[in-house]
């Protein structure tokens, strides 16, 4: 069998493997991008990101008409099911799929479909959907195969009624009531989707709070607002079992509580797509949740075999990702290290109200012993707000007491996400560019959302004495 020679190899589609691949094809270098399914784009395309964003705004659309429109509430309720809205997910999904192929046609990378394995250390050996394979041969490999969700093997995920946070996305009637395994991320989204749908939700955090990476504050507001929509949240619960009948599923909890509901959603956890690669031929090495250990640069044990995105472990985000990615191939092409650039990452947790956070949090600094004061801005007071009537949420500013530099920035609203960039561009700046002052000089569109920075920033200089 021949073997095909590129500069470099890519596996895996998704953010993590375009930005590498994006990076090395307009670098000059002749890149081969290999993908297990038929269409690019990865879980973050097909199962996770996209199709979980756009079906919560389509959520979020009918809400807001039965809200304006009272008179049809009912009406709606009735008709538009949850594939009704899952049509408006696949659509979006599907012109991802049309942008990010033109993209490889553009830069003249090469795809091939099929799985990826490692023969040795400079060949990979590509399965073919329909039985045959190829040989490719490279100078370079980035593994970004992305992560799937974790799955216990004491759950039976072929039954109707248990799914995790791939296969809901083929749910095809609203169900009435649901049980959700896992208040991370992924969790708490689902949870405020479903239960905007009007379905009575169960979320089963095994900690002591919602996303305690958050902000107490923020993370407070997250729990109030879900329990205030009705979602029924149990702390610090582990599962025993998961009992199976034909009108339902009911959940045995160690503490001794049963709950039952008509369908069961396990979002604990994802788990690296490492385990056909022939990493162990090479000698790398993975944990347990089949995650890739890297230093700086995004190198494996083996120098020139690089790994970026979910199988590289935290932040496991879309956007780190297509980064990680950049950077892994800006080594490759060039030996530098851009590692600086994806120090301070925003976090965007779709729930409804949005979350978005970046920097330090008040427990954080508290801990270390950092001066620091908060200004608070809430959305109520806010004339763009009161225009729109999205009045829940605030902004919420930390910064240093001598210098000003802010520290950290939390969001809790509508278009939060959106709205974190502004702050992320001022601290971003170095050194006295850096500043709180920035919000008090600067003359912001009335109304808008943006007047929040201002706000925030008196609200905390306020504060000084």
């Amino acid at each position: 069998m021949s073997v095909r020679q590129f500069d470099i190899v890519v596996i895996g589609s998704g953010p993590g493997g375009e930005g590498a691949a994006m990076k090395a094809a307009k670098s000059g270098k002749r890149v081969c991008m290999v993908e297990r399914l038929p269409l690019v784009g990865g879980a973050c395309t097909h199962t996770a990101t996209i199709p979980s964003k756009a079906l919560r705004h389509a959520i979020q659309r009918l809400v807001d008409v039965q809200v304006d429109h009272p008179d049809l509430r009912i009406e709606l309720a009735k008709s538009w099911k949850f594939k009704d809205m899952m049509r408006t997910a696949s659509s979006v999904v599907s012109r991802q799929v049309r942008l990010r192929t033109t993209f490889y046609e553009r830069n003249r990378v090469e795809l091939v479909v099929g799985q990826a394995r490692f023969l040795d250390a400079s060949t990979v050996e590509v399965s073919e959907p329909r039985g045959a394979s190829e040989l490719l041969s490279a100078k370079s490999f980035v593994v970004a195969p992305g992560s799937r969700p974790y799955r216990p093997p004491e759950l039976d995920f072929n039954h109707p009624r248990i799914f995790d946070s791939d296969t809901i996305l083929k749910l095809g009637e609203t169900p009435l009531t649901m049980i959700i395994y896992g208040a991370g991320v992924i969790g708490c989204e689902y949870a405020s989707m479903f239960r905007m749908l009007g379905v009575k939700v169960d979320l089963i955090n095994t900690r002591e709070r919602l996303l305690s990476f958050l902000d107490d504050e923020i993370s407070d507001a997250l729990s109030y607002h879900l329990r205030e929509q009705g979602v029924l949240i149990r702390h610090q619960e582990l599962m025993e079992r998961v009992e199976t009948r034909d009108d339902g599923i009911v959940l045995h909890l160690k503490s001794g509580k049963r709950l039952k509901a008509d369908i069961f959603l396990w979002a604990n956890g994802r788990t690296g797509n490492t385990q056909d690669l022939g990493l162990e031929a090479l000698g790398i090495q993975t944990d347990s949740r089949g995650n890739i250990p890297v230093n700086d640069a995004y190198q494996t044990a083996v120098p020139h075999v690089y790994a970026v995105g979910d199988v590289v472990g935290n932040p496991s985000l879309a956007s780190a990702s297509y980064d990680q990615g950049r950077f892994a191939a800006t080594h490759i092409v060039e030996g530098r290290l851009e590692i600086k650039l994806v120090k301070d990452i925003p976090t965007g947790i779709y729930t409804s109200p949005e979350i978005s956070s970046l920097g330090r949090t008040e427990q954080e600094l508290t801990r270390d012993g950092v001066p620091y004061e908060v200004g608070h801005a809430f959305f109520k007071s806010l004339a763009r707000a009161q225009i729109t009537g999205r009045t829940v949420g605030m902004l919420k500013m930390l910064f240093h007491r001598e210098t000003r530099e802010i520290l950290g920035l939390h969001c809790f609203g509508d278009n939060a996400s959106e709205i974190i960039h502004i702050g992320q561009a001022i601290m971003a700046q170095e050194g006295a560019g850096n500043s709180i002052d920035y919000f008090i000089n600067t003359t912001f569109n009335y109304p808008t959302m943006a007047e929040a920075y201002r706000v925030a920033a008196l609200n905390g200089l306020n504060r000084l004495f």
